[in-house]
């Protein structure tokens, strides 16, 4: 069985995609690697709140968040969403497709979906899709027991619990959603480093 893990830097920057333009649908992708059974997503690189359907903007912005993860070593392993609406947590139809474009290339590819009434709880907000092996359609993921991703027992975590938390306080505290920015701002500002984002991060985790 695959598992999955969502580290700091990959939650801080979907959050703050999510708090940046809360009343917009916002997407990116999900960079990681996997390491034996384990996908470990450890960045993310935001792409869209303006033109999120499948545009030429969308796949430019595809192609360079590819090849900058394969300048680290790394491989786009997902996509993830957040909706206009705290209520809605279905994965958009453009977001099955982008999600089954990645999964020719990587398996094991997965979606998620910000929950948004679990944003501001110190709960993962992020609901997993999976793909159906039967059709092209993605469903919420189920597990055995009806597990709650990113409870205990789950294939989705974490990588440290107080993660959730953090964003809050990043969010909230010190503001840092103002400093990031994806590939819509970058076309307006090309000063703006949508790729890595690191003036949006705190101290220790920029590079």
């Amino acid at each position: 069985m695959v598992t999955y893990t969502v580290g700091q830097v990959a939650y801080l920057k979907i959050f703050f995609h999510a708090a940046k333009h809360p009343h917009l649908q916002v997407n990116g992708v999900l960079l990681g690697k996997k390491v034996s059974g384990t996908v470990e997503i450890v960045d993310a690189v935001p792409l869209l709140h303006h033109w999120t359907s499948l545009s030429p903007m969308m796949e430019i912005g595809l192609d360079l968040a590819g090849k900058h993860a394969e300048s680290r070593e790394l491989q786009l392993v997902g996509y993830y969403q957040a909706c206009e609406r705290l209520d809605d947590t279905a994965l958009a139809p453009v977001g099955e497709r982008v999600a089954s474009k990645l999964k020719q290339d990587f398996a094991d590819a997965v979606a998620l979906v910000i929950d948004g009434e679990k944003i501001g709880s110190d709960n993962a907000a992020l609901i997993p899709f999976m793909a159906q092996s039967t059709s092209s359609s993605w469903r919420p993921c189920t597990e055995a027991g009806s597990v709650t991703p990113f409870t205990p027992g789950s294939s989705f975590s974490l990588s440290s619990s107080d993660i959730p938390a953090r964003a809050i306080s990043l969010v909230c505290d010190q503001q840092l959603q103002r400093k990031f920015g994806d590939f819509d701002d970058h076309l307006e500002d090309v000063k703006i480093d949508w790729l890595r984002n690191s003036a949006a991060m705190p101290s220790e985790l920029q590079r």
